[in-house]
């Protein structure tokens, strides 16, 4: 067995365990934050999510427009991607907005 153990691990696995301990790390950070700190990490969501939509945006429209034929699945979840991730940042700015909005003083 001569090289190094990346060579010896199937990418896949490798891959998989990458993913695995980030959706451990991801539980328990967001988990563990305060109330306190819940409309800072809102923001934080969408910002990653703004970079979603530039990669998705990406994947949809750059085929298009140097007229390459790009596999189709590619372009299908760059699409499905898109729209959840404007979904999804539509739905962190409400929230964000409510949330903002308990802190302030009710107009009598």
């Amino acid at each position: 067995m001569t090289g190094t153990p990346l060579d010896i691990v199937d990418p896949f696995v490798f891959q998989l365990s990458i993913f695995v301990l980030a959706v451990f790390v991801g539980y328990y950070v967001v988990w563990s934050v305060t109330p306190a700190l819940h409309t800072p990490l809102m923001s934080v969501t969408n910002a990653i999510s703004s970079v979603i939509v530039v990669g998705a945006l990406l994947a949809v429209g750059v085929p298009l427009v140097v007229n390459e034929t790009g596999p189709i699945w590619a372009r299908a979840f760059g699409f499905v991607a898109l729209v959840l991730a404007s979904v999804n940042i539509f739905g962190g700015f409400l929230v964000t907005q409510r949330m903002l909005a308990m802190y302030q003083k009710k107009k009598k």
